[in-house]
């Protein structure tokens, strides 16, 4: 389960579409023609990248008279973050090492 759902979560951030719409809603909530209008699309192609966001559980949408307002639901992409940080100790690590080796050459060239 774990494994699908940060599938269909990094799967709907690989578009950059997708992300511009996550950083408008980081600003607050917003309806369909508000995420539109900056964007070179059809009200119809934003509609298609909300589904993905909303199926992804990146977004929430509500039903408010006419409007069906957009609201970033950030539980994925601290899933996300979790999943990443692993890495980012490795990472870490791997540059101590490196870091560590480094100084020894420095060491060993000032010593010669």
């Amino acid at each position: 389960m774990q494994s699908a759902h940060l599938d269909s979560t990094f799967a709907a951030l690989a578009d950059p579409t997708r992300r511009a719409i996550l950083a408008r809603l980081a600003e607050g909530e917003a309806t369909v023609n508000e995420l539109a209008a900056p964007l070179p699309l059809t009200l119809q192609a934003v509609s298609k990248h909300l589904k993905v966001l909303e199926r992804a559980g990146l977004i929430s949408r509500r039903r408010t008279a006419q409007q069906r307002p957009c609201r970033l639901r950030a539980e994925p992409l601290r899933d996300a973050v979790d999943w990443l940080e692993q890495y980012q100790e490795f990472w870490s690590g791997s540059f101590d090492r490196l870091s560590d080796h480094l100084r020894e050459i420095q060491k060993g060239e000032q010593d010669d």
